[in-house]
């Protein structure tokens, strides 16, 4: 890798703290096709996947900038014969590691290398609490191959974290997808509903919820935090739209949050190779220290030197950072504008109606999917 090379020649801007979290998305192939999926849609167009060698001077390189925490991620990180090599290597150099996958390939041998290698995490992703649903949303026949990954985690001792995409689809089961979670022994369950860029974008008239739905998910999410206590802790996250102001979108963009790419581009979120004009550095051609603090796509929104007005005088700038730079391009096509989730934003009102359109929606697709449930949906297909 280049040493000292300026990806942009822009400049550090003074006093950048270093990334605590590296993100290793190690492959963009996938054994499952989820119509909400965070790949990119014109994936086919990424590079070749970098090597076993290449990620290792990634991970060393990151970890002497700071970095503490390490997640492997995908696509499926277990397609990836080297895993365990480089779950080894992490451990060796002081990372926190998190697994996060579909669960497909995680037998009971292999968890068993994994955890001899230092794996400390593993977080399984389920799509419902039933397997006609599961397997429907995931275009496979996975939810008996979930349920035993679950049972090889509890084995190894490792905490038992669940994650489930909620939508319109399986809201209304989430008090049976918490019961599967408590039954499979689950310590924490993350409730995460769909936010709206990649597949999920283009999936978005089939996907998105009523107010109506999402209100009574979180009800029922609260009567079982009363009644389980510290069984299992679930986090429910509410999806942008339906907020009045932004989150804080990777705690801030270029803050904490270092994601690489299976082709080595370095990005500041998951989605940022979407956004367009920014030209995302490549770690076999820059270091790791000059991507994170001199190159053009970790400066382009980092501090507030980029904001527009609203943002820009804002009293609530350093809590939100701006909100997500990608739900600004999606809905407004401009990155750099406010976050229209914000009822500040002077194009909030966009949101307003993709909300209220939900109803309107769901009833038409609904119609639509009683005369053909594969049609209406866009998978997430990917190379296999």
């Amino acid at each position: 890798m280049a040493g000292s090379t300026d990806p942009a020649g822009s400049g550090a801007p003074p006093a950048v703290s270093p990334p605590l979290w590296l993100l290793a998305e190690l492959t963009y192939r996938c054994p499952l096709h989820c119509v909400f999926c965070y790949n990119p849609t014109n994936y086919e167009s990424a590079g070749g996947e970098l090597t076993t060698a290449q990620w290792v001077d990634v991970m060393r390189q990151a970890r002497a900038l700071g970095a503490a925490q390490m997640g492997f991620s995908g696509g499926e990180p277990l397609l990836r014969d080297d895993l365990e090599e480089l779950v080894q290597e992490a451990r060796r150099l002081g990372y926190y590691t998190n697994l996060l996958t579909s669960g497909v390939g995680l037998t009971a041998e292999r968890a068993r290398r994994l955890k001899d290698a230092g794996l400390d995490h593993v977080q399984l992703s389920f799509q419902d609490s039933t397997r006609e649903m599961n397997d429907f949303l995931s275009h496979t026949r996975t939810f008996e191959l979930k349920k035993k990954v679950a049972r090889i985690i509890k084995d190894n001792d490792w905490p038992m974290v669940m994650n489930c995409v909620l939508h319109r689809h399986n809201l209304p089961h989430v008090g049976a997808i918490i019961d599967m979670a408590l039954e499979l022994g689950a310590e924490y369950l993350e409730l995460a509903n769909t936010q709206y860029y990649g597949w999920a974008w283009r999936n978005r008239d089939h996907l998105m919820p009523t107010r109506e739905q999402l209100r009574e998910a979180e009800a029922v999410v609260q009567r079982y935090r009363e009644q389980i206590g510290n069984r299992c802790r679930l986090l429910f996250v509410v999806p942008d739209y339906f907020e009045e102001r932004p989150k804080a979108c990777m705690n801030g963009w270029g803050s904490v949050f270092l994601s690489i790419a299976p082709d080595g581009l370095a990005m500041p979120c998951h989605n940022a190779r979407n956004l367009p004009g920014l030209q995302l550095p490549d770690v076999r051609e820059h270091s790791i220290a000059d991507i994170w603090q001199r190159s053009n796509a970790f400066n382009a929104y980092r501090g507030e030197d980029w904001m527009q007005e609203p943002c820009r005088s804002c009293d609530e700038r350093h809590k939100d950072f701006g909100g997500c730079r990608c739900q600004a391009f999606m809905v407004t096509g401009d990155a750099a504008a406010t976050d229209p989730v914000c009822s500040k934003s002077p194009m909030h009102e966009r949101i307003v109606q993709m909300t209220r359109d939900a109803a309107t929606k769901r009833r038409q697709i609904n119609i639509a999917f009683r005369s053909d449930p594969v049609a209406p949906l866009q998978d997430g297909a990917r190379v296999p």
